[in-house]
């Protein structure tokens, strides 16, 4: 007989208790998540979801949890913005599984079947509904849409390897290496960046898309510097105390592709630095990037000190920052703005003249 049957009865208390006990000892990290409050709303919300789920099997009607377990889960991500969707995601599933594991005590041998069924497919919606984010118009047009979606997909659900099997197989599959580059992995990144921005995602949850994104461009290493040379240097950074490098690497990496060599400074390269790197490689192209805008006054600065001590050296600047601007760029003494390594690839294409001879 199910314990739900009879109103207030006991027993669901005890249960409940049960289940917020296992849940927090099964996951320490809970104590320190949650203030008192919080830890009481979670004890109450145990009363309700098994209540809301007594309702859904009593009339038989599955998808009436199903979509309950999706607002809930929408609503905690909303009132939580502090912790990754992911995170909100891992508990909820666990929750669910805790009251699986006592369903035949709530809900007799003739309803249990029934509770469990649909326990379940709340867990499946609700790790369907880590990656229900709004995406931008940008990210869901152009080239390769599906595999762009499939890899964000992968990394909002923290699936590293899943991540890095879709790009794999879309290298085998014979897409350009420019293309999984710019049209995939640099538009993912952008999209990573927005919904940071725009609090969709936490700051860890866009420290592993990035780091995974790193991971994964380095498996086409091997493809990338066994190019011919062609006897040219790119020295490629991020100025200031800028971190996000991952433009600054893809510039790198497409150059070296083109049998550049590149000399890659990495994130938060202060002016003295770049200076100096100049006078030791004498590259024949510099490309500072830029992500975030309030370090535009420090991409300024060494613009200008390059072009003071290197009057001929070629200078392209990049990076988001540039689009948040009214072509700033223009005012600058550089050679050349781009939105991607492939343009700036291009553009150095037509400018700096490559030797004929090249070698291994």
């Amino acid at each position: 007989m199910s314990l739900l049957t009879t109103n207030q009865d006991p027993r669901i208390s005890e249960i409940a208790k049960k289940i917020y006990d296992g849940q927090f000892s099964r996951d320490p990290k809970l104590e320190d998540m949650y203030d008192d409050r919080q830890k009481r709303l979670w004890y109450q919300d145990i009363l309700y979801n098994i209540s809301y789920l007594n309702t859904a099997v009593q009339l038989k009607e599955k998808v009436l949890f199903t979509r309950y377990a999706v607002w809930l889960y929408e609503l905690l991500c909303s009132l939580m913005k502090q912790f990754d969707r992911d995170i909100i995601k891992d508990q909820m599933v666990e929750h669910y599984r805790f009251i699986i594991k006592e369903a035949p005590g709530l809900f007799g041998e003739e309803d249990a079947p029934i509770a469990i069924e649909y326990l379940q497919a709340a867990i499946d919606a609700t790790e369907e509904a880590v990656t229900n984010i709004p995406f931008s118009d940008r990210f869901l047009t152009g080239k390769y849409v599906e595999i762009r979606q499939a890899y964000l997909h992968a990394l909002l659900r923290s699936k590293t390897r899943e991540a890095s099997q879709i790009i794999a197989d879309a290298a085998r599959s014979g897409i350009p290496l420019e293309d999984i580059y710019e049209d995939i992995l640099e538009e993912t990144m952008h999209e990573v960046g927005e919904l940071w921005h725009t609090n969709q995602i936490t700051v860890d949850k866009e420290h592993y898309c990035t780091s995974t994104t790193q991971m994964v461009l380095s498996q086409f290493y091997d493809v990338i510097f066994s190019k011919d040379r062609c006897d040219k240097v790119i020295l490629t950074c991020c100025v200031g105390s800028e971190l996000h490098e991952m433009g600054g690497r893809m510039v790198s990496d497409i150059f070296e592709y083109h049998g550049w060599d590149s000399i890659y400074l990495g994130a938060a390269v202060p002016e003295p630095s770049i200076i100096s790197a100049v006078q030791e490689h004498h590259p024949d192209l510099v490309a500072l990037s830029v992500t975030m805008p309030h370090y535009l006054v420090d991409c300024r600065n060494i613009v200008h000190a390059l072009r003071e001590q290197f009057p001929q050296l070629k200078i392209a600047v990049g990076g988001r920052a540039f689009e948040m601007t009214d072509n700033l760029w223009q005012r600058w003494p550089i050679d050349v703005y781009t939105r991607s390594a492939r343009e700036l690839m291009n553009w150095a294409k037509d400018i700096i003249p490559i030797s004929t001879s090249v070698s291994q």
